[in-house]
């Protein structure tokens, strides 16, 4: 029985393995400008697929959006992950994405945050109509939407969701803050998000916003009233696991980081590359 035991062991060892597990994590949108909204999270997949020794699969991850600019998707095993929707500006509506960016704050209109992709992320919050103070909406996180701008709420940002992927819990894809006029700025949603920024009258500068942590896909904190930028959202990351018994891979591009722990092979991206097993 025991030789028979080590007999598969040693089969497996030099195959590829028939399924993999993925985390697949696109960019998150930039924060919008001026009492803005908050960027949304990048769009988040994970699950099992199958795959094919001898094949090569291209790898692609997304970039962090710039101000009021959406993220870039993530792709890999046939499935995308759509990059985060990018803050309104003040009396502007939030872009939709993986997750929707926040509304700008409104002075008397009520703008809405953008729409989730099911399955990858939740909707940015709404704004207005409000008084000053005034805040932007947060964007929407992959664990949660972003909360509504208004004197009563903080517009903070989506929280985002955990994986142990890695085989240490991390918390990806958090909605970011949105900006206030004549009050605090709103927080990023745990997982990246990054918090708002806040300006009073007469334009006095309290706090910048602070952008999506990097291979988190968090969404930008929105600017600040008087025209301040919003902040960049997170890039975002692709990662694969198996279990060790399989071969490694025959070969990889794009530099990814590779480790043995747990019982698992473990191949995470931060740029674009491929696999082949």
């Amino acid at each position: 029985m025991a030789g028979a035991l080590s007999a598969m062991i040693a089969a497996s060892s030099a195959t590829a393995p028939p399924s993999i597990e993925y985390l697949i994590l696109a960019g998150g949108g930039g924060g919008g400008t001026d009492a803005a909204g908050g960027g949304g999270a990048g769009g988040l997949l994970t699950g099992t697929s199958s795959v094919t020794g001898n094949t090569t699969y291209s790898i692609t991850v997304g970039g962090a959006g710039s101000t009021a600019t959406n993220g870039s998707n993530s792709s890999a095993f046939s499935l995308t992950a759509i990059g985060g929707g990018a803050g309104g500006a003040s009396n502007n509506n939030g872009s939709s994405g993986g997750s929707g960016g926040g509304a700008g704050w409104s002075s008397g209109l009520s703008d809405t945050g953008g729409a989730g992709t099911s399955g990858q992320g939740n909707a940015g919050g709404n704004s207005g109509p409000s008084a000053s103070p005034g805040l932007g909406g947060g964007g929407g996180g992959a664990g949660g939407s972003g909360t509504a701008g208004r004197p009563t709420s903080n517009g903070n940002g989506g929280i985002g969701s955990s994986s142990s992927i890695t085989g240490t819990s991390v918390t990806y894809a958090g909605g970011g803050g949105g900006g206030g006029y004549n009050g605090a700025g709103g927080s990023g949603g745990t997982g990246g998000g990054g918090a708002g920024g806040r300006v009073n009258d007469p334009g006095t500068v309290i706090s910048t916003p602070v952008a999506g942590t990097v291979n988190l896909g968090g969404g930008g904190g929105g600017g600040g009233a008087y025209g301040q930028n919003g902040a960049a959202g997170g890039a975002g990351v692709v990662i694969i696991r198996y279990s060790s018994i399989y071969a490694p891979a025959a070969s990889t591009s794009g530099s990814p980081t590779v480790t043995v722990s747990g019982g698992y092979r473990i191949y995470q991206w931060t740029g674009n590359g491929s696999i082949k097993f």
